[in-house]
């Protein structure tokens, strides 16, 4: 396979944008969307728990499909990112701003379904394309474009975190604003990117096999697995956490940009270690820190809100190496393999996103069942549950993905 590139500049603020905008869209649907639906249309936990394990189950076809065929059309990429955001702009208005018109579990489901299939469709586009242009920067390409990428991926989720309450005192609909002012990103992503989809052309292809032959290429996408299922698992509960264990929810919006920003400024220092040290060993630094940092989160009581505070600049700091240096080396290894990238990165979706599965099917219902109650006074035992949840499991998870990375052989 080779793909040849009509032209060689950068263009690589673009390039943060376009991810700056799919993070933002992550946001709002990985942690707000079920309290939002919780508190605002009384769906249960365990329902939504349920609900969100089935979309996920739609992934596991899903998201290999769409790198498959947006193999065959790559001549039509610049289309097929046109046509995901707009779906997923009309999507996120259905989720967020439009009052339910049918059963607000079903529109939960429907709305969600067109928000994470057009996110699947723009993630594999974006993410094989930035393999392709790694090939044609100056020095280590790949870790060069991730620490543009991921630092605008995690200033977008930044953005996320405080555009919502912000926008809300303008207008009265939740989200409303953050839904209209998401398309309007949404159409300046897309032309600053216009010109990036057309660049290169295929002359020939590949499929799965490449990917799932390789050795490397598996071991990364497990490693993948392991280290992003903390991230969904705190993600899923972090909002029931400051609410319910700490009990301090007016600073929400505070602890999601102190945590997201921390990983921001982190994440062009990590790619930058990394391209002096080896990526590995940088990667395997910074999950180590991670663990010592919110394996504390045990001990914390209501109003703890510095220690805490404290730890999400840790972790956060931490969280800027996994989102950097990871896709960066999948990319790598992908750039030797699978070319176009479009399978490989359909692969490396479904990982990422089966994560939140796990979550959503074993930790909602977990604490419904314990009798936790969003909002309420809630039993000592209730309470306990959901820090070792929130904080012990991730923990778990992520020693199991520094075992597996360190027994990789990666050739760097």
């Amino acid at each position: 396979m080779t793909l040849t590139l009509q032209g060689t500049t950068e263009r690589l603020p673009a390039y943060a944008i376009f991810a700056g905008l799919l993070a933002a869209a992550g946001l709002p649907i990985y942690i707000h969307a079920p309290k939002f639906y919780v508190d605002e249309y009384g769906v249960g936990l365990a329902t939504l728990g349920a609900v969100l394990f089935g979309l996920r189950l739609l992934d596991v076809v899903q998201d290999p499909i769409l790198g498959w065929v947006s193999a065959r059309l790559l001549a039509y990429r610049s289309i097929l990112v046109g046509i995901g955001l707009a779906f997923m702009s009309l999507g996120m208005l259905g989720l967020f701003a439009i009052t339910p018109p049918i059963d607000p579990l079903l529109w939960f489901a429907l709305m969600l379904t067109v928000v994470f299939s057009s996110f699947s469709l723009l993630s594999i586009n974006f993410y094989a394309q930035g393999v392709a242009k790694a090939s044609y920067l100056v020095g280590d390409g790949h870790l060069h474009l991730a620490r543009w990428r991921e630092t605008g991926a995690l200033l977008g989720v930044c953005l996320a975190a405080i555009v919502p309450e912000l926008l809300s005192r303008v207008v009265s609909v939740p989200f409303l604003g953050f839904s209209l002012a998401f398309s309007l990103v949404a159409l300046l992503a897309f032309l600053l990117m216009r010109r990036e989809w057309i660049n290169f052309r295929v002359k020939s292809e590949s499929g799965f096999g490449s990917v799932m032959t390789d050795q490397l290429a598996r071991r990364l996408l497990i490693v993948a697995l392991l280290n992003a299922a903390p991230v969904a698992v705190t993600s899923t509960l972090f909002l029931f956490f400051v609410e319910s264990r700490l009990q301090i929810p007016e600073f929400t919006g505070f602890l999601l940009l102190v945590f997201f920003l921390s990983a921001a400024i982190a994440a062009p220092v990590w790619g930058y270690l990394a391209e002096i040290y080896r990526p590995k060993f940088v990667l395997l630094v910074a999950m180590v820190v991670s663990i010592g940092a919110f394996g504390f989160v045990l001990a914390l009581q209501a109003g703890d809100i510095l220690f805490f505070a404290l730890i999400c600049i840790i972790s956060g700091a931490a969280l800027g190496a996994d989102l950097t240096i990871l896709p960066a080396m999948f990319a790598m290894r992908m750039s030797q393999i699978s070319p176009t990238a479009t399978e490989g990165f359909g692969l490396w979706s479904f990982v990422s996103k089966f994560t939140l599965a796990f979550a959503a099917v074993l930790l909602l219902p977990t604490l419904e069942y314990s009798g936790f109650q969003s909002g309420m006074i809630n039993s000592e035992f209730s309470l306990w549950l959901l820090s070792i949840l929130y904080s012990g499991v991730p923990c778990v998870l992520k020693l199991l993905a520094i075992v597996i990375l360190y027994s990789t052989k990666i050739e760097e």
